[in-house]
């Protein structure tokens, strides 16, 4: 007999109470006849729900199934001569398997779940409300943030992480900056880790926190438009005439195809620069974002100071700024310098076609894309704040590499049905919320399905819900916009990033018992 199995005395060897042989015949009878009597039911119960929504209503189904399962399950071992065999086919991989607290056979109608949910969570040493993420630098502010973070030079306590290279053992040496790479060769981020750093906050999207110069609160992107009302086409803030790229020869170029520009920089200046920049740009139809390199992800705020200005953005600079676009056909994009005469085109036309023109401004009106939403929505949560959840989420991953870590079932299996344990987070925060997946449904949309439902129970308002203007803030409704592994960057989660179908998303659940995810919500 092995360790998870009790000793059970066998049906035939209790004593018949009323002292007849008959009597105990004729209970065997019925304990035969019974499993069929619920079978039926459990038909009728499916028949009826057969005319509701079947989606609605799958939980429930497979919940009598599972009850008439454990039920029959349940009898026949009552009968059979030997109670090992029963046991091993009702209890597979995630059950103790003993019929005890551990065993899931043994609770309320939908134990799996329950289950999992108490075998699955295990403490971790560190509670970061009480022990707070720690970096060394200057104090930062923010409204508030999702794990308990710390800025400072409190030296009586090893940091977490400092910003600049720490020579500290434990101690992570963050690099942050929002200068163009082109100019400081060490925002490279390739170059950053060769030089030590173990964490990169530049603008890429590719490094470990964006540190963007997009923001609802820092721009009001929604402003309303103003009448076009100044002769010139474009108005240019330039000042830099030494740019590494060609924005000058650009900006001359236009200007050799007759396009009227007003420049208020340093560079072809012929207007007074002692004015409100967005309030200028508001009064022309189009506006020179030119940057001072070519870099990708390396958009300042010329950029979006046009957005919130709504003068159409003519733009020398990353050459990914359509991933930055409110919608599509609502920026110019100047490649190459030989792009610039498509460009003079594009822009002669709309100028002279007002429909054609404001169909480039309707995101002003209608709001912009998804794609836009999902991206400045990642400023909402401040980029110190970030930090700390990143931070906390490296210290977590390295508890969940530990013997008792690795001792989570992650799942549990009842005759052919299993049922997988993941957990899912909004980007931005930090506690995990558990979700669960059917084998016989573990597919993409069921996913989607199941973390909606999930939050929508929780009553869950976006993180993004009190940044965001007004307008495009939305109602009580959640939207998701893209589920992804924990750990990916921001341009893998937004742009690159996809299962390659149901059988890949099912491998990685395989692959990665307790498997984490994030949600951004649009």
């Amino acid at each position: 007999m092995g360790p998870n199995q009790r000793q059970r005395t066998r049906p035939e060897e209790l004593p018949d109470p009323t002292g007849s042989p008959s009597s105990s015949s004729n209970k065997k009878k019925w304990s035969n006849f019974l499993p069929v009597l619920v079978g039926l039911v459990v038909i009728g119960e499916i028949a009826f729900l057969g005319r509701l929504d079947m989606a609605k209503n799958a939980d429930r189904v497979n919940s009598w199934a599972d009850s008439f399962y454990t039920f029959t399950k349940r009898t026949s071992s009552s009968s059979s001569t030997s109670s090992t065999s029963s046991l091993t086919d009702e209890v597979e991989s995630g059950y103790s398997g003993d019929g005890g607290l551990g065993d899931p056979g043994s609770e309320p109608e939908g134990s799996c779940e329950a289950w999992l949910e108490k075998e699955d969570s295990v403490a971790y040493s560190r509670d970061f409300k009480k022990d707070p993420i720690f970096v060394h630098g200057a104090q930062e502010e923010w409204k508030t943030c999702a794990v308990g973070c710390k800025f400072g030079f409190d030296s009586g306590k090893k940091p977490d992480a400092a910003f600049g290279l720490s020579l500290q053992d434990g101690t992570a040496s963050v690099l942050r900056s929002m200068e163009s790479a082109q100019y400081y060769a060490e925002n490279n981020i390739a170059m950053a880790r060769g030089r030590g750093y173990h964490i990169v906050m530049t603008t890429s999207l590719s490094s470990d926190i964006p540190v963007g110069y997009f923001s609802w609160a820092e721009y009001d992107i929604m402003a309303p438009l103003q009448p076009k009302t100044e002769s010139a086409l474009a108005a240019a803030f330039i000042s830099n005439c030494g740019a590494r790229n060609f924005r000058l020869q650009a900006l001359e170029a236009l200007e050799k195809a007759n396009i009227k520009i007003d420049s208020y920089g340093s560079c072809h200046r012929n207007r007074d620069g002692n004015v409100d920049k967005v309030e200028t740009l508001k009064r022309y139809k189009f506006s020179l974002a030119f940057e001072n390199s070519n870099e990708e992800d390396y958009v300042t705020e010329k950029f979006f100071q046009s957005l919130v200005a709504g003068s159409v953005p003519v733009v020398v600079g990353a050459p990914n700024i359509q991933d930055f676009a409110p919608s599509p056909g609502s920026i110019l994009h100047i490649g190459e310098v030989k792009d610039v005469d498509s460009i003079v085109n594009k822009m002669k036309y709309l100028a002279e076609n007002s429909s054609a023109y404001n169909e480039s401004l309707r995101w002003k009106f209608e709001g912009p894309s998804d794609s836009f939403k999902a991206l400045v929505d990642m400023a909402a949560v401040h980029s110190s704040c970030r930090l700390c959840i990143y931070l906390a989420t490296r210290i977590l991953e390295k508890y969940e590499k530990t013997p008792e870590f690795k001792k989570r079932p992650c799942k549990c299996t009842r005759g052919l049905k299993t049922v997988y344990h993941i957990y899912a987070r909004e980007r931005g925060r930090f506690k995990m919320e558990s979700v669960f997946l059917r084998s016989e449904n573990l597919t993409l949309d069921a996913l989607n399905s199941a973390v909606l439902l999930k939050f929508k129970s929780l009553k869950h308002v976006p993180i993004w819900k009190s940044e965001r203007p007004r307008s495009i803030q939305g109602g009580d409704e959640l939207k998701i916009y893209r589920i992804y592994p924990v750990g990916l960057t921001q341009r893998q989660a937004l742009y690159t990033f996809r299962f390659k179908g149901d059988s890949d998303f099912r491998n990685h659940i395989e692959r990665n018992p307790c498997a984490k995810f994030e949600v951004i919500f649009v």
